[in-house]
């Protein structure tokens, strides 16, 4: 059978010929032309995400549509804090109420925050606010303990909804019920109940500063920032503190630590609410 020999050799005029041809320009990539969308974090890409949503009456036209008048917006805030309560609230608005500028709490500063709460109490048919401490958290984990506040948030409520918008989530509760992802920056009821979860906890926070002074609490709202990290290195964990996260946890005596298993992962945020 024959074979094809390759050869792979370039002779030496076909090789003088090739050094004697112009070159194509090399191009460098300078700093300035890189796509600015490569260059942001994936929470800063997130956030400019949530702030091009639209927070309107979508979801509660729909409910109302299927004979439902008692519609509460639901949420919660410091799910991701190392320190202190997760903290919920459950809104009732009057039907087609617009309030300028209310979304996510996340995305507003303090100060409108604290404008919009006002307003919304001035507006709601009703508003409940309930929160879980650290203890409950380290005991039945972070997720069961923002649903638990959540679901006594609604329990509170008077008169009793017949709807619940909540972000995200379903909850052990027999009202009907609709679950939006971003709900908090989609429906108003649910971005009213963040906006009143947030001012009430980071009142809160700023209370306990007082009672704990070398944390920082007032600024970082016992987020995982740099400050609180290094605080906690110094200082170790409060009573406060959840010794179920792991930034806490690794700074804790191991008598004072959950179960292994227990232990979460809490990552550092680029961008943490004010």
């Amino acid at each position: 059978m024959n074979r094809t020999h390759f050869s792979t050799a370039i002779h030496r005029d076909s090789s003088d010929k090739l050094n004697l041809m112009p070159r194509a320009p090399k191009f460098t990539l300078e700093p300035e032309e890189i796509p600015e969308e490569e260059t942001l974090s994936a929470a800063t890409r997130k956030m400019r995400m949530l702030r091009s949503l639209v927070c309107g009456n979508k979801y509660e036209r729909a409910a109302r549509t299927q004979g439902f008048t008692l519609i509460a917006g639901v949420d919660e805030v410091g799910r991701g804090s190392l320190f202190g309560a997760v903290v919920a609230a459950a809104v009732i608005l009057p039907e087609n109420t617009r309030i300028r500028g209310l979304r996510d709490s996340k995305q507003l500063l303090r100060e409108d925050r604290e404008r919009l709460a006002k307003i919304v109490e001035q507006k709601a048919i009703a508003i409940a606010i309930e929160e879980v401490d650290a203890a409950t958290i380290d005991s039945i984990n972070i997720y069961q303990a923002s649903k638990l506040a959540m679901t006594n948030a609604v329990l509170k409520l008077a008169p009793a909804p017949d709807h619940l918008l909540i972000d995200a989530l379903r909850l052990n509760h027999p009202c009907a019920q609709t679950s939006i992802i971003y709900g908090d920056s989609l429906s108003i009821s649910i971005a009213a109940a963040s906006v009143i979860a947030k001012v009430y906890r980071d009142q809160r926070m700023r209370e306990l500063h007082e009672q704990y002074p070398d944390y920082g609490l007032a600024s970082h709202k016992g987020y995982s920032t740099p400050t609180h990290l290094a605080a906690l290195d110094k200082y170790g964990p409060t009573p406060l503190h959840r010794k179920s996260f792991r930034p806490v946890a690794q700074t804790s005596l191991p008598w004072d630590m959950p179960p292994a298993a227990e232990i979460i992962d809490v990552p550092t945020a680029d961008i943490l609410p004010a």
